[in-house]
């Protein structure tokens, strides 16, 4: 679930269900979709949530494929535990477990405040036997298990974790940890303190630092009337804990909660935290935290670009689209009619505007509207390709190849209209070779994004909502292509049409037999582009929103104006008004102005 659809759809009514019943709807929902066919792809589409392999990191024997994990307290249940691996973390901890189950004695959720989590003041745990259950059929990322009773129950678990976790205060003495490591077969053993009393706990952390095998820093809690208070920032107790315990021992040391922006999670990683876990920030600034994150971490790295040989190629597509489009606008203006439409209707352009001027420009409106839709389309290829491919962006050279190879099958749609002009076969088989020579060129191009984004801040809080607008308006296409070339395969015209052309397709056919097929071809045409910009746009909503990047908005700005103009003043220049027909354009523009105002300040942000 990313941020686009948390913030926006889900977060302010999930609140007023009762009980924990918001979190489990959100944990089992993405569970569910997670483990049905072409789940996780979906999921994977929706956000492009993976991280890059320059963040993976080994840690106690493990492989970690990003630093940000997930605090136990955010799914006691496990209903999430199969999904999660998908959002960008790299570890879930478990627990804390104990041997049989405790239900919660208050909801857990946000404060009234919204700067706190609150948790009933003894956690909400499944039990022993149902966490070994859910556990054992989960192996997406590592699980660090939390022990309430180490003692009782570690030795059941010790072929169920990859990692524990111990509270100081479970320690009663050395040997007791001893005792617990030989219970976990010398596993991974992690001693957890709250930040806020490191310091006073210095020599009993000394003794366990003997036989642990690192330490993690906690969030700080209020228990007050049968509840626990975390506060969400907590990020400079924190690092002064952190700090401290790299000058004291030299194991690892992690930390759990006090994170609600990336900045907070970088300032943890900076002090010397090896892994950050989320608790309440989770909840709070979404589940698009842990890509934030990453992405935060990809642009730290500060790496130069390298330029990807063979981006020019798919430039030179874009090129070629965006000058087709602007050829097809020229004669849409003009001539309408060309030569070889002439030749298989064997009627010209002057006879069909001497009998029905309003059928001439019907079929001109089709081809202004195919023209400013490939203009878009062009531009936005060529953007993808000089912003994206030729630094080897993997998600850019993704949305590419989906618009270009729709683009292409949309071809199939013209022969079952009983018309294929030349052109059009002439004009595809002319950009394949580029598309071709292309595609193999940027095989290479596996870079994850980065982002300048590091604070939760009213432009990013905006740029949410635009996001959102954009995917909408990307889907609408995408279904009003469909829309347009499944009418153009079937009726050929709407009721609105034909008021406007004031003809019946039987009198069409009684004029000439040929022309329907003619019509149909220009709705197909129209279809199959609207389909393929409709998913440009649509992925780049999807994958394209970074913090910075500011040619991304250009591209929304330049790349709608095209097909907007063309869409609407196309049809005030014929005089084909109706204001149903138009309704759905009208609904885009309103999207595409909005989703601009909304994300201007985000992309520009330097």
């Amino acid at each position: 679930m990313p941020d686009w659809s948390y913030h926006p759809l889900f977060k302010p009514w999930l609140p007023l269900l009762p009980g924990n019943a918001g979190r489990e709807f959100i944990h089992r929902g993405m569970s569910f979709l997670s483990q049905i066919p072409g789940g996780r792809p979906f999921i994977e589409f929706l956000g492009h949530m993976s991280p890059s392999e320059k963040l993976s990191r080994t840690l106690f024997g493990l492989h970690f494929d990003s630093p940000v994990g997930l605090s136990g307290k955010i799914d006691p249940k496990l209903s999430g535990i199969n999904v999660f691996g998908s959002l960008g973390f790299g570890a879930i901890e478990v627990g804390p477990i104990t041997k049989l189950p405790r239900g919660p004695g208050t909801a857990a959720g946000l404060s009234k405040t919204k700067d706190a989590l609150v948790l009933p003041e003894e956690t909400e745990t499944i039990g022993l036997i149902a966490t070994k259950s859910k556990i054992t059929n989960t192996r997406t990322v590592p699980i660090l298990i939390r022990l309430e009773e180490p003692l009782h129950i570690a030795e059941h678990l010790k072929d169920t974790g990859d990692a524990f976790i111990i509270e100081l205060d479970q320690i009663h003495s050395i040997d007791d940890l001893s005792y617990i490591k030989s219970l976990l077969e010398n596993k991974a053993v992690l001693i957890a303190i709250s930040h806020s009393i490191v310091a006073d706990h210095l020599p009993k952390l000394h003794a366990a630092g003997q036989l642990a095998d690192g330490f993690m820093i906690e969030e700080d809690s209020i228990v007050t009337d049968g509840e626990q208070v975390l506060p969400l920032q907590q990020t400079a107790g924190m690092v002064d804990a952190v700090m401290r315990m790299k000058k004291e021992f030299d194991l690892p040391v992690i930390t759990s909660g006090g994170v609600v922006q990336p900045a907070d999670a970088l300032a943890l990683f900076e002090a010397g935290a090896e892994l950050v876990f989320l608790s309440g920030g989770y909840v709070a600034s979404g589940p698009g935290l842990p890509k934030r994150i990453n992405e935060a971490l990809m642009d730290d790295l500060g790496e130069e670009r390298k330029v990807l040989p063979g981006w020019i190629w798919y430039w030179l597509f874009g090129l070629f689209i965006l000058l087709g489009g602007a050829v097809v606008l020229f004669f849409s203006f003009t001539k309408v009619i060309l030569f070889y439409d002439e030749a298989f209707m064997q009627m010209t352009r002057l006879e069909l505007m001497a009998y029905n001027p309003n059928l001439f420009k019907f079929m001109s409106h089709d081809r202004m509207t195919l023209a400013g839709t490939m203009i878009s389309g062009g531009f936005i290829y060529m953007q993808l390709a000089r912003h994206g491919i030729r630094y080897g962006l993997h998600w850019a050279r993704r949305a590419f190849n989906i618009g270009a190879i729709t683009g292409f099958l949309g071809i199939l749609l013209f022969l079952g209209f009983g018309y294929f002009d030349w052109l059009h076969g002439l004009f595809w088989l002319l950009l394949l070779p580029f598309y071709i020579v292309g595609y193999r060129k940027t095989r290479p191009a596996n870079q994850s994004p980065s982002s300048k984004n590091r604070e939760n801040s009213p432009s990013w809080k905006k740029a949410v909502y635009g996001q959102l607008l954009f995917v909408i308006l990307g889907f609408s296409f995408v279904i009003g292509g469909i829309v347009i070339s499944t009418i153009g395969a079937t009726t050929v015209f709407v009721d609105t049409d034909l008021t406007y052309i004031c003809m019946t397709p039987d009198q069409m056919n009684q004029l000439n037999e040929k022309l329907i097929p003619v019509i149909a071809h220009d709705r197909a045409g129209f279809g199959s582009a609207l389909f393929s910009v409709g998913l440009l746009v649509l992925t780049l909503s999807l994958w394209g929103f970074h913090e910075g990047s500011a040619w991304v908005w250009r591209t929304f700005l330049f790349g709608g104006i095209p097909a907007f103009a063309a869409g609407l003043l196309t049809h005030f220049y014929i005089g084909y008004i109706d204001f149903i027909h138009l309704l759905p354009a009208y609904f885009a523009l309103a999207l595409y102005i909005a989703g601009l105002a909304l994300t201007k300040d985000y992309f520009k942000k330097r």
